[in-house]
């Protein structure tokens, strides 16, 4: 998935998407200059809450 795919399906925008990539929290990998993300890391990202919160607090 692109940033633009997964800042519409985690509803955060693309700017957060890219500074949680940096940080670690959501896990992406750099290709060039741009990130891309696994559908299946994402899908199983969102099934842990403390995880959720983080990405929260950091909107």
């Amino acid at each position: 998935m692109t940033v633009k795919d997964t800042a519409l399906y985690l509803r955060l925008s693309e700017m957060t998407i890219l500074r949680l990539a940096q940080q670690g929290i959501i896990p992406g990998a750099k290709i060039g200059r741009q990130w891309r993300f696994a559908k299946e890391s994402i899908l199983e990202l969102v099934k842990h809450p403390e995880i959720v919160r983080r990405m929260e607090l950091r909107r």
